[in-house]
């Protein structure tokens, strides 16, 4: 049911509703790309042993990791795009590159093709990643914001548990054909949901806050309505001045020319820092390490026997996906209290779980051996992921839609996204050789180390923001900047905020 105007504006309208059931479809429906997200990081671990083309190291090693490579590159294209063509067209056309990729994937017909494929999907993904917690972020209730954009991350986690239920089905059912149909069938599937998305994409309202600040009137008007707030023309009109001019501007009813420079403010420069420091910390603390490489840390633990390459393959791969499933029911738990507990705090607390199960970790496999070796290294890497996917995950996504205005978010958004790939990449690269030169225990002890110095820096600079509206979030970022506080995250600052 539609609300009816009131002395309230919209955006304040918007900020204070309860989420129905289509902005969970909304979001969901946005987040498809963090879906296509996971299942890629999956699908290649699984049949990479199987694809029949002679490739050398580095072919090889783009394949599973210069995907990351392209998903940087088509994040930080897609930033400029968003913020001038608007956050629905671009997440539409992601879903079609994506689609093609794993079309293409599934009829490659050299490695040469393959490689095109790989790097589609991963400009999709990419270009996704900047651009779905900023659109969230739009029209999302400041008191489930946070809920909200946690889909992203569950979207992720249940993309990465699908892509191993696939391959297993797969294998299991059809292991004659594992160097032919198989592993085509596993990386091409990928486009159903892709192809969906797309259709459905186009049924998406734009953004009612990029609508205000372009100055389509009446298409904002129609996209809050399709949110369930309904406005007069002079309602949108009166509630587009603070978005399309900042304070001191004179009100006028046509949008200006952007001129971009004006809005990387202090305060902005200030929040992508943040949130750039905090996506390159939630990757080289080794959160992919377990997904990209669980198979080849765990085949040790488990032996290998005579077993067919196959055979060590599923076992290898049914390790893991209980690793997976783990990540995502955990993920449950950041639904119930990111927007209860907070941002920084739950950040803080997951950084810190992360620590001690590396160091546990380490432990089991320095000093333990046989089947307490296995137990113990096992459950820390578990309670690792539970770590992560609590308190780090879906947070870095969270920030990265909400800390940044309106004028400059697809932008911004899209750096912080090309850091977390690039760091992605960078450690995906650099773990076989980093366990080679000094050993898995010392490089669980270095993640941990890592982990301590995330908990200093987000105690350091990542203000509380549950509860704010964005705009509201901007200016606790810019406070912070001109008083060049290391800590502006005291709840008083944030109380002023919400009662603005």
């Amino acid at each position: 049911m539609s609300e009816s105007t009131g002395a309230t504006d919209v955006l304040t309208r918007m900020d204070e509703r309860i989420p129905t059931s289509f902005y969970w479809k909304l979001t969901l429906l946005a987040t498809v790309g963090g879906f296509l997200f996971g299942y890629d990081t999956a699908n290649i671990g699984s049949v990479l042993g199987f694809v029949p083309y002679e490739m050398s190291d580095l072919v090889t090693g783009y394949l599973v990791a210069g995907a990351s490579l392209g998903a940087a590159a088509g994040a930080l294209s897609a930033g400029p795009l968003t913020d001038r063509f608007g956050r629905k067209s671009l997440l539409v056309v992601d879903a079609g590159i994506y689609a093609a990729g794993a079309l293409l994937s599934a009829v490659a017909w050299n490695v040469g093709t393959l490689l095109v494929a790989r790097t589609l999907i991963g400009l999709a993904v990419g270009a996704d990643s900047a651009i779905a917690t900023a659109y969230i972020a739009e029209y999302a209730p400041r008191g489930r914001r946070g809920a909200l954009s946690m889909l992203q991350q569950w979207m992720i986690t249940v993309g990465i548990l699908v892509a191993y239920l696939v391959a297993l089905l797969i294998f299991r059912t059809m292991p004659q054909h594992a160097y032919g149909l198989d592993w085509r069938l596993i990386l091409g599937l990928g486009a159903v949901p892709a192809i969906l998305a797309l259709v459905l994409r186009t049924r998406m309202p734009e953004s009612p806050r990029w609508l205000l600040r372009h100055g389509r009137f009446d298409d904002a008007r129609k996209a809050v309505a399709m949110l369930g707030i309904e406005v007069s023309d002079e309602e949108i009109r009166a509630r587009a001045h603070e978005i399309i001019h900042p304070a001191g501007e004179p009100e006028s009813t046509e949008a200006q020319p952007l001129r971009r420079g004006r809005h990387w403010t202090r305060g902005v420069q200030r929040a992508l820092m943040v949130v750039v420091v905090f996506f390159i910390f939630q990757q080289i603390t080794g959160i992919n390490v377990p997904f990209y490489y669980g198979p080849e840390i765990l085949e040790p633990y488990f032996g290998g026997g005579g077993e067919s390459r196959l055979e060590s393959t599923t076992t290898a791969i049914e390790a893991t996906t209980i690793m997976s499933a783990v990540n995502v029911a955990a993920t449950y738990f950041a639904f119930r209290f990111i927007d209860r507990i907070g941002r920084r705090w739950l950040a803080m607390g997951g950084f810190a779980g992360m620590a001690i199960s590396m160091l546990i970790g380490a432990f089991g496999d320095g000093m333990l051996s046989d089947v307490a070796k296995v137990l113990v290294v096992v459950t820390a890497l578990n309670l690792f992921i539970v770590s992560f996917a609590v308190g780090v995950g879906g947070t870095g996504w969270l920030i990265q839609g909400e800390v940044f205005p309106t004028a400059v978010r697809g932008s911004a958004a899209a750096l912080g996204a090309t850091a977390d790939w690039l760091a992605n990449f960078a450690l995906i690269l650099v773990f076989p050789l980093w366990v080679s030169a000094i050993g898995l225990s010392w490089v669980m002890v270095c993640f941990a180390a890592l982990c301590g110095m995330a908990v200093l820096f987000v105690a350091a600079y990542l203000p509380e923001t549950k509860g704010l509206s964005v705009e509201a979030i901007t200016r606790v970022f810019e406070r912070a900047a001109a008083s060049g506080i290391l800590m502006p995250f005291v709840r008083s600052a944030a109380a002023k905020e919400a009662d603005h």
